[in-house]
């Protein structure tokens, strides 16, 4: 590991919640920091996705990487031009108003990011794609939400292959056109954005490895949650790995 002071920092986007359904908090799972951490040699810092107390300018400086992470709360479908229904779920709109154009500046200045589920979500909606309220009741898709019942363990684990495309990029990083992974969500990509490369399907053709055409950072984007046992997993630590990399990458820069 690097010493403490010349690692880069990484801004893992965090949700709100309750403390004993009582304390508003904000909140990010600890797996995300000890990936970020462990994997990827960088400083996990939480940031409270809040336009009310930061700003996408600000964050950047102060950043120089970010950590788009899941959460229970979905994207509003105003963000993707749809009216909300009962299948879209809860929403944080407070999120949504960080995220997306934070996305759509580090695609345009080339800083990199990672994106996790409703992360992977962000990025396609940020880049005018659209979303699935609820993808199992599509013809033909499998139920990818977490189980409802059992132990961490059960909930992460590894539950479907994901296909990618030879020779693209995720391919090139595992070293495998297939890949094991797990599965904890209930919508996903209806409509690519248009500038969204899709290079990794599950089984049902439920699309699971994107990444941003044309970028010039890192904009890597999974539907999976390879933060869960990230150190030991073969496909998540390459994926932290190769994140890490290029955080370092743009960090050197900046200091140059």
């Amino acid at each position: 590991m690097a010493s403490a002071a010349h690692r880069p920092v990484v801004g893992i986007i965090g949700n709100r919640g309750l403390l004993n359904d009582h304390y508003p908090i904000h909140e990010g799972g600890q797996m995300n920091s000890c990936a970020v951490a462990r994997v990827s040699d960088c400083i996990p810092l939480l940031i409270p996705a809040d336009p009310e107390m930061v700003a996408v300018e600000e964050l950047m400086e102060v950043c120089d990487g970010f950590l788009f992470t899941g959460g229970r709360p979905n994207i509003h479908p105003e963000e993707y031009g749809e009216a909300p229904t009962e299948k879209h779920g809860a929403f944080d709109r407070a999120r949504d108003a960080i995220t997306l154009p934070l996305v759509r500046a580090c695609v345009e200045r080339g800083q990199p990011f990672f994106g996790i589920c409703r992360g992977f979500q962000e990025v396609n909606v940020a880049m005018g794609g659209t979303l699935h309220p609820e993808i199992r009741e599509l013809p033909g898709r499998m139920n990818h939400r977490m189980p409802p019942d059992g132990t961490l363990e059960e909930s992460f684990a590894l539950r479907h292959k994901v296909h990618l495309e030879p020779g693209g990029r995720f391919a090139q990083l595992f070293g495998a056109d297939e890949v094991l992974t797990n599965t904890l969500h209930g919508q996903g990509i209806c409509q690519p954005g248009p500038r969204i490369v899709i290079e990794g399907r599950a089984e049902d053709g439920t699309p699971e490895a994107i990444y941003v055409k044309d970028a010039p950072g890192f904009t890597m984007a999974v539907q999976w949650h390879p933060e869960w046992n990230a150190a030991q997993d073969p496909v998540s630590r390459p994926l932290f790995e190769a994140f890490g990399n290029a955080v370092r990458d743009w960090a050197a820069a900046k200091r140059s």
